[in-house]
C-alpha cells in the first residue's frame, strides 16, 4: 500500500485542533487483518472525543467506524481474507486514516447489497438504532413514542426502525424541513421548534397520556421536554449530548414525573458477547437489502476535510449520515 496518513486533534478543543499526520504502521501482525479504508462514517461521538467531553489522550485519535477492503491478514486469523469487502466497528477511536490494523472481531463481512458508502454511513448509527429500539427500549408494536432529533443519522434510523416494530412514531426535528423528512420515512406525527411547547404537543396528540418511550438523544436542551412527554411509568432513553449532558438530577424528579425510567445505554455493552456486534450487525443489514431501512447520506467530506465535517455536524446544518471518502 502506499504510505497514508490519520487525523488527530492535537488537544481537546475545537475542529482547529485537527490535523493530519503520517501512518507509522502498514502491516498487520498476527491475529490481525489491514484493511484499507474506503468510506468512514462520521458520529457526533467523534466531537465528544476531539472536544474533550469525554477525555482521551493527546494526540487524539477519532473515528469510530469505517468501510475497505482486507488487504492482508496475519497469521491464526479465520473467516476473513485478502479483497474482502468489510466495515470496521471499532473499540477505541482510530478510524479517521487512510488504512487500519484491526481484530477480526470488529470486522463484519459486507454483503453484495450494501455498498461501502451505506456501510460506513449506517453501520454505527443502525446499530445504535436497533439497541435504542430492540434490546434497550423494547419496543412493541402499538406503542406510541417520541423520537428527538429525528432528521439526523440516527434519528431517520431509527424512525423507520420503530415503525417496522409497528409503533406510533411522533418525531421532533429542528425545523419544519427537517420533521418533513422525518414525515417521509413514516413518522406519524412530526413536529418542529423550540422544546419549550414539545411536551403539551406530545400530550394533545396522546390523549393527554404521554408517549412510552422518548428516544433522545439532544440531552440538556431536551431533557425537561423528555421527561414532561413521557407518560406514566414509562421510559426516557436518553442517548446523546448534543447541546450537552443531562444535567444532574434527584431521582424524586422521577416519581413526581410519573414514576419513569430512565435509562443512559452504551452500545457496546449490548454488543460486548462474542459473536453479536455480528449478529447485530446482520440484522441491520438485513433490513437495508430488504428495503426496510433507507440510508440517507446528506454529506460527503473528503478526510482531508473532517474540521468542516465537525463543523456542519455540530452546527446541526447536517441532515442524515455524512462520511468521509479517503
Amino acid at each position: 500500500m502506499t504510505p497514508g496518513y490519520r487525523i488527530v486533534a492535537r488537544q481537546p478543543g475545537g475542529p482547529d485542533q485537527i490535523e493530519q499526520v503520517a501512518l507509522d504502521r502498514l502491516a498487520c501482525g498476527a491475529g490481525e487483518v489491514l484493511v484499507r479504508t474506503t468510506a468512514i462514517g462520521v458520529n457526533f461521538i467523534d466531537t465528544y472525543h476531539r472536544s474533550g467531553l469525554y477525555p482521551m489522550p493527546a494526540p487524539i485519535a477519532l473515528g469510530m467506524e469505517a468501510a475497505g477492503v482486507v488487504e492482508a491478514v496475519g497469521a491464526g486469523v479465520e473467516g476473513v481474507a485478502p479483497g474482502d469487502r468489510v466495515a470496521v466497528l471499532a473499540d477505541s477511536p482510530g478510524t479517521y486514516a487512510t488504512a487500519l490494523v484491526v481484530r477480526p472481531e470488529r470486522l463484519v463481512k459486507l454483503p453484495d447489497a450494501v455498498t461501502d458508502d451505506v456501510a460506513a454511513a449506517a453501520l454505527l448509527k443502525g446499530l445504535t438504532a436497533w439497541m435504542l429500539a430492540e434490546p434497550c427500549g423494547k419496543v412493541a408494536a402499538g406503542q406510541t413514542v417520541l423520537v428527538h432529533s429525528a432528521a439526523g443519522g440516527v434519528g431517520m434510523l431509527l424512525v423507520q426502525w420503530l415503525k417496522a416494530l409497528g409503533a406510533r412514531v411522533i418525531a421532533h426535528a429542528g425545523n419544519s424541513p427537517k420533521a418533513d423528512r422525518a414525515r417521509a420515512l413514516g413518522a406519524d406525527e412530526a413536529l418542529s421548534g423550540p422544546f419549550d411547547g414539545l411536551a403539551a404537543d406530545v400530550r394533545a396528540l396522546t390523549d393527554g397520556k404521554g408517549v412510552s418511550v422518548v428516544f433522545d438523544g439532544v440531552g440538556a436542551a431536551s431533557w425537561a421536554a423528555s421527561k414532561a412527554a413521557t407518560a406514566r411509568c414509562g421510559l426516557v432513553v436518553t442517548y446523546g449530548n448534543a447541546s450537552g449532558p443531562v444535567p444532574p438530577f434527584s431521582p424524586l424528579e422521577l416519581n413526581r414525573a410519573g414514576s419513569l425510567f430512565v435509562t443512559r445505554p452504551k452500545l457496546y455493552d449490548y454488543i460486548a458477547e462474542p459473536g453479536a456486534l455480528q449478529a447485530a450487525a446482520a440484522r441491520l443489514f438485513g433490513l437495508i437489502a430488504d428495503g426496510t431501512l433507507t440510508v440517507d447520506i446528506g454529506q460527503r467530506f473528503a478526510l482531508a476535510e473532517v474540521a468542516a465535517a465537525h463543523r456542519a455536524l455540530e452546527a446541526r446544518q447536517t441532515t442524515g449520515s455524512t462520511i468521509l471518502i479517503p
